[in-house]
């Protein structure tokens, strides 16, 4: 396995610099919030670190990799390339640099479109890439205070402040988001705290 320096390095000669200070800061808030909830914070920097591998490739770059490495799920993957920057990101790290640490590569995975029974790790993930201080969206500082609380409520703000930002901007939206979002509204009573 690779040492934190070593990522780095790796990350700043495959991402725009615009797209490495991202992903610093990603898994700077990634490690913040590993502390908070007691995951593993080396995991959690590393993984933010890594979240956006793929994020460089064309959308035919993507859908060419997740066509070899079998990640197409739904034909709604072909309508949203960009999306599979997430699960490509994952292979490609397996496929490229060996590593083989599953948590790391769901959370990579998962990290665009959120999944079902999500583990801690990858809801970090999915909300450090959020809320790091890079982004400036409505909503954004509410979703701060909450992930600093309470990663289930986070997640379901999340998710929902990404369905009206796609409908806001007439977006197509993935079902899978959708499908998210509705567990994690049955998880809870719906409210924010």
């Amino acid at each position: 396995m690779y040492n934190e320096q070593q990522l780095q390095e790796i990350i700043r000669r495959r991402l725009s610099p615009s797209r490495f200070k991202h992903s610093l800061e990603v898994a700077r808030v990634a490690r913040e919030l590993a502390e908070i909830f007691g995951v593993e914070v080396d995991k959690a920097y590393i993984t933010g670190l890594l979240h956006d591998y793929a994020k460089g490739l064309s959308g035919a770059e993507l859908l060419t990799a997740a066509e070899k490495g079998k990640l197409i799920q739904h034909d709604m993957d072909y309508q949203i390339p960009d999306l599979l920057h997430a699960p490509v990101g994952a292979w490609l790290l397996q496929q490229e640099l060996g590593i083989d640490d599953q948590e790391i590569l769901r959370a990579v995975a998962v990290h665009t479109t959120g999944d079902l029974n999500m583990s801690q790790l990858e809801e970090i993930i999915y909300l450090a890439d959020m809320i790091e201080p890079g982004r400036d969206y409505p909503g954004q500082d509410r979703l701060k205070c909450l992930a600093y609380r309470d990663l289930n409520q986070a997640m379901l703000f999340g998710l929902e402040t990404t369905l009206r930002y796609c409908l806001d901007q007439g977006r197509l939206i993935h079902p899978r988001t959708v499908e998210v979002r509705n567990a994690y509204l049955k998880r809870g009573d719906g409210t924010y705290i």
